[in-house]
């Protein structure tokens, strides 16, 4: 039998965090589902009450140091790492306000978090951080290779969390989606619009139509994640869909053997 949790999960408003925060609060767990702004949030209570759960919908602008605090009073056992967002345009290309604004919610917010939650789970030898990285965080994406760097960035915190707080038995895991119909990643394909000019673009954007089809159902992710938030024992990183590790693993080679 599954011990049940207080679970506090950022960027509950919608795809995995949505899904992940309701079957988690039908098993029973206490699950604090944070969204960034008050029309999410209600959404999001109108999302459970559908749904038939009890979840506690709260608000979470990662860049708010007020709503951080509020967040980190819940005293979770388990912290899922969750909100992201994406834009598309290349290095050469992309606004710097937009670079650091990935910077900023991707990981820089997420750290504070961190900082604000986890000392309790040190102190007490019991805990877990889950974060949501991507298939970006292993290879890279060709033009939306900023987000791709945010996702490199968390694989090295979570990496280097596991080994600092596993003396202090709180465990550190990843989740890694790869292309999923959550809305999300049409939302990064088309984000560039805002700013793009093609005429004075020094590398033109590509068309992300045909890499949009196709995208795989997010309740196997949103399964794997629940799996992994809510039981002892699972792997460190978990990736779906399941075809995605090899073509992980085909990357992390032919970094290794291709030619500059």
């Amino acid at each position: 039998m599954i011990a049940k949790k207080k679970i506090l999960i950022t960027g509950a408003s919608s795809g995995f965090g949505l899904g992940a925060a309701i079957e988690l609060a039908r098993q029973g767990h206490q699950v604090v589902a944070a969204a960034e702004t008050w029309p999410q949030v209600r959404d999001l209570r109108a999302d459970a009450e559908s749904a038939g759960v009890r979840l506690e919908a709260i608000k979470l602008n990662l860049l708010d140091k007020i709503d951080i605090a509020h967040a980190a009073s819940y005293d979770p056992d388990v912290l899922v790492l969750n909100a992201g967002i994406m834009e598309s345009g290349s290095v050469l290309d992309i606004p710097m306000e937009r670079v650091r604004e990935l910077f900023e919610i991707n990981v820089f917010g997420h750290i504070q978090l961190v900082q604000s939650v986890v000392p309790n789970m040190v102190k007490r030898k019991s805990g877990k951080v889950v974060w949501t990285s991507s298939m970006g965080g292993i290879l890279v994406i060709p033009f939306v290779g900023i987000y791709c760097a945010t996702k490199h960035a968390i694989e090295a915190i979570a990496g280097s969390m596991k080994a600092e707080l596993e003396p202090y038995g709180v465990k550190v895991a990843t989740i890694n989606p790869g292309i999923f119909g959550t809305g999300f990643n049409d939302t990064g394909a088309e984000s560039h619009v805002q700013w793009y000019q093609a005429e004075r673009a020094i590398v033109p954007m590509p068309d992300f139509g045909s890499s949009l089809e196709n995208q795989a159902d997010l309740q196997d992710m949103i399964s794997a994640m629940v799996q992994v938030i809510s039981t002892e024992e699972h792997l460190y990183r978990t990736m779906r869909p399941l075809d995605t590790i090899d073509i992980a693993k085909q990357w992390q080679e032919m970094e290794w053997t291709q030619n500059s």
